[in-house]
């Protein structure tokens, strides 16, 4: 089922976030200095890093005790130590760590790298970690701007994954509400008759990804609304996006 012509619109204007504040809020005043209105049928999309300000998922570098394996990794390959003692505790498993890079398992069940640790966009001396229940902060922010306004979209938290035998990075959901984050296909036959035995749509990566082109990394623009796309409603969460171990070829 394809949804025609969409609408990425980014929401400028949005203030710099800071603990304790509410993200629907945030998303409101940047709506309202851009002149926007929500529709029915939108598709917010929030970049994790405003959603971990707001929470106070925000490390002083100062404030952290590298452990001796951190200290030795760091220095091998000239990393910060206390950005990589962050790693380690945010991690549940190591999956690699080579060429100062360390790619984890975090505790919602996302292999990234890094284990979702960040120092971009946040003030130096300082890093962010991942909210501790995305699919829950998303939920919270629809529900406020229910509250709020009436307006009841569909919620996204995108964070930049990189991919396995790809170059670049993309943005991809970590946290859903509102929507079925996957299109199941199968069962179904292409136009030649064939039937579709394992696509499978991971539709809410696909709009994370469509929202960054809009938002950048350095324009300072955390948040955006898809317009027209024909998204299944449903209590889905950025989980089921994740490859459950039976099925993770590559553990």
């Amino acid at each position: 089922m394809g949804s025609g012509e969409l609408r990425i619109i980014p929401i400028q204007g949005i203030p710099e976030a800071r603990p304790g504040d509410s993200v629907a809020e945030l998303v409101l005043a940047g709506m309202a200095a851009s002149s926007l209105a929500g529709e029915p049928g939108d598709v917010l999309v929030v970049t994790q890093k405003v959603v971990s300000k707001a929470e106070g998922r925000l490390v002083r570098l100062a404030d952290v005790e590298p452990s001796p394996l951190a200290i030795e990794y760091a220095a091998r390959w000239e990393r910060d130590p206390r950005q990589v003692e962050l790693v380690l505790r945010e991690s549940v498993r190591i999956v690699r760590m080579d060429r100062g890079l360390i790619i984890a398992e975090t505790r919602h069940g996302f292999v990234c790298a890094n284990a979702g640790v960040d120092l971009s966009n946040v003030t130096p001396g300082y890093a962010a970690l991942l909210p501790l229940d995305p699919d829950r902060s998303a939920a919270t922010i629809r529900r406020e701007l229910c509250e709020l306004t009436g307006w009841e979209p569909a919620v996204i938290i995108s964070d930049t994954f990189g991919r396995a035998w790809r170059n670049g990075i993309v943005n991809v959901a970590i946290g859903v509400a509102g929507l079925r984050p996957l299109r199941d296909y199968r069962g179904l036959r292409d136009p030649h008759g064939n039937e579709l035995r394992v696509t499978v749509i991971a539709v809410a990566d696909e709009l994370a990804a469509a929202a960054e082109l809009v938002m950048g990394k350095t324009e300072g623009c955390p948040a955006a609304i898809i317009r027209g796309f024909a998204y299944e409603p449903g209590d889905g969460t950025a989980r089921e996006l994740v490859m459950p171990p039976e099925r993770d070829l590559f553990r």
